[in-house]
């Protein structure tokens, strides 16, 4: 089987043009969790990400209070609950 150029794949965004946005709140294990893999992630891939707190944001809140930790990525519902490393690893890659 032949395989496409590279010329013709569809690529992704540059990792300098993606934003990972995680949603939280303070004392939350799992918030905590997903902050060390989303900052060792982002970090290797250098790609941007910033962190949201739905304490002080209603409209956060009522829309993801009972899924937090959230994980956004390009403004996308990524995950939420448990970020897993590879996962996110291939969506920021793709």
């Amino acid at each position: 089987m032949a395989r496409m150029s590279p010329l013709f794949r569809r690529k992704g965004p540059a990792a300098q043009d993606r934003l990972v946005t995680l949603i939280g709140k303070p004392d939350c294990h799992l918030c905590e969790d997903a902050h060390a893999v989303i900052a060792k992630v982002c970090g290797e891939l250098g790609v941007s990400w910033e962190q949201k707190d739905i304490t002080q944001d209603k409209a956060l809140h009522d829309e993801y209070w009972e899924q937090i930790p959230v994980v956004l990525v390009d403004g996308r519902q990524h995950t939420f609950w448990r970020v897993d490393e590879v996962r996110l690893r291939k969506e920021l890659a793709g």
